[in-house]
């Protein structure tokens, strides 16, 4: 992988964390609000959970399995 390349996958990896994070509070507020919006909850959650596994995608690019 090329340096460029791989800048810009860590770029996107602190983007994408900080937009989990983000969800993650945002969800937090929405569950301790009783007269929130469950469908709003649960689309937040189905966003939050795609997230982690763009993260974990780029992760594993960045990081590949090293067999021994």
């Amino acid at each position: 992988m090329q340096r460029r390349d791989e800048r810009e996958l860590r770029d996107q990896l602190v983007n994408l964390r900080a937009e989990h994070r983000q969800l993650d509070c945002e969800i937090v507020a929405l569950e301790n609000n009783p007269s929130a919006d469950q469908l709003l909850i649960k689309r937040l959650k189905k966003k939050k959970l795609t997230l982690k596994d763009q993260i974990t995608s780029i992760e594993d690019r960045l990081l590949p399995d090293i067999i021994a």
